[in-house]
């Protein structure tokens, strides 16, 4: 499927203080619809503190995030619901209710995001455990699943109002190599099919360069973006011996 040129998200002059420690500073950036965008740094980079400004859970000290063009940062309760519907957030565990079954845990967002019969979402749930390898799981209890399996869960709940964006935490996190490339494989193939606009962060190499279309790179040092670009770009990228080191494993990246 061809990528649109349509940014679809928008991260313009974000910036993060935690106490007296400045963690971001003015990041921007844009995601266009339908592309794979992959955010990758080192430790204390702020990777996931710039994942939750883009899903809500944090409103930056400064700057905006925008979402379809409204302003996500700084909503209002209708705008905020309106574009909460609007994506899903796979996370690192996987954010499953381990009081729920898988179906329950899917359940609980079409409940609270719509008003559709009980037979519907029956149904949307077989759909969305089909989708990601987990028909006749619906009754089973997030203890009872691999870790592999529970990331498929994961992400039939974070599908489960048909959204635009998706965004992954870690989706490879704890999981081996066969595991994490089945995961990195099913996400290209909803990718391709849906046109479905993903939001990954990640530390996995071969998962980077497997399935990104565009990267961007943070730094702790640089409090933000040291450089944007293709898999193909970053990895022949010299100018930078930290870019060049994570791309091409020379050394460990810190």
């Amino acid at each position: 499927m061809q990528k649109s040129t349509e940014n679809i998200i928008e991260v313009c002059n974000v910036g993060v203080t935690y106490g007296d420690r400045q963690i971001l500073e003015n990041v921007s950036f844009s995601v266009k619809r339908g592309e794979i965008f992959v955010i990758v740094g080192g430790s204390g980079s702020g990777k996931s503190t710039l994942l939750r400004q883009m899903i809500g859970l944090e409103v930056p000290e400064s700057g905006t995030v925008y979402i379809k063009g409204d302003d996500f940062s700084h909503a209002n309760e209708t705008t905020r619901k309106k574009i909460l519907s609007c994506f899903g957030v796979l996370f690192q565990s996987g954010g499953l209710f381990n009081a729920m079954t898988i179906a329950e845990n899917i359940k609980l967002m079409l409940e609270t995001y719509t008003d559709l019969s009980e037979d519907r979402m029956n149904k949307i749930i077989n759909m969305k455990l089909k989708s990601v390898g987990l028909n006749g799981f619906e009754n089973y209890y997030p203890s009872e699943l691999s870790g592999g399996m529970k990331k498929r869960a994961g992400l039939a709940r974070a599908m489960a109002l048909d959204p635009e964006i998706l965004f992954f935490d870690e989706p490879s996190s704890g999981l081996d190599p066969v595991t994490a490339a089945t995961l990195d494989s099913l996400i290209k193939n909803l990718n391709h099919q849906l046109g479905t606009t993903m939001i990954i962060v990640t530390h996995d190499l071969s998962s980077i360069l497997d399935i990104s279309d565009r990267i961007v790179m943070l730094d702790r040092t640089a409090k933000g973006m040291i450089i944007e670009g293709t898999p193909e770009e970053l990895i022949k990228h010299t100018a930078n011996p930290e870019v060049y080191s994570f791309f091409n494993r020379v050394t460990e990246f810190k």
